[in-house]
């Protein structure tokens, strides 16, 4: 597989770069997340872990992580969760509208 830059994105001899990728697949054997960067990008470690972390406290807690989210961070109770039962499972919730809550785990 190559990137869509294929035509200029060559190694000495002509040959094309291909894309580095990395997969992210659970201990059910399900593939949770894929991203895939050209040879001339770097992967971020970083991203991988926090990803793996959301991953994992999605798994555990029942909840869903924000944008740029960070451990430690607020956590989102998914829609389908009535507020009422989200208060007694993770005790304050903070509601900015009916369907974006916020809670700590």
């Amino acid at each position: 597989m190559v990137d869509s830059q294929d035509l200029t994105n060559i190694d000495e001899k002509g040959i094309a770069f291909t894309i580095r990728s990395v997969f992210v697949i659970d201990p059910a054997k399900k593939i949770r997340l894929t991203m895939m960067y050209p040879a001339s990008v770097g992967r971020n470690t970083k991203e991988v872990l926090r990803v793996v972390d959301s991953l994992q406290l999605g798994d555990q807690k029942g909840i869903t992580t924000p944008i740029d989210w960070i451990p430690g961070d607020d956590v989102i109770v998914p829609p389908t969760v009535k507020t009422e039962d989200a208060k007694k499972k993770f005790g304050e919730v903070r509601e900015v509208k009916p369907y974006l809550r916020y809670t700590k785990v």
